[in-house]
């Protein structure tokens, strides 16, 4: 279970970093692809808080077991979407200006 958990946080990640740079091509800025990289980055913090919430504390692996609370677990969360927010503010207040000017 926790090689498949571990899958899917990978694979949902490398989708976030996917969608995020895919967002801005020829065709112009676009949304939605922008939209669901923030999502996937969500889903992959939930997934690695799940990790931990199911795995902490059973010496699975020492990265995992410093997350051996529930508290500690929501950590994991708070920090995809503090991740989110900081990207997001990058975005807006740097790339988009830059972008739609030599567009």
């Amino acid at each position: 279970m926790l090689t498949t958990l571990t899958i899917l946080a990978v694979a949902f990640f490398v989708a976030h970093v996917y969608l995020l740079f895919t967002s801005f091509g020829k065709t112009g800025f676009q949304k939605q692809k922008y939209l669901w990289s923030h999502i996937t980055l969500w889903i992959t913090g939930g997934i690695a808080c799940l990790i931990a919430l199911l795995f902490a504390g059973k010496s699975v692996s020492g990265v995992i077991d410093v997350f051996d609370t529930p508290g500690k677990a929501a950590i994991l969360l708070l920090i995809a979407f503090v991740l989110s927010g900081a990207a997001h503010s990058i975005v807006k207040l740097l790339v988009l200006p830059k972008y739609q000017k030599t567009a």
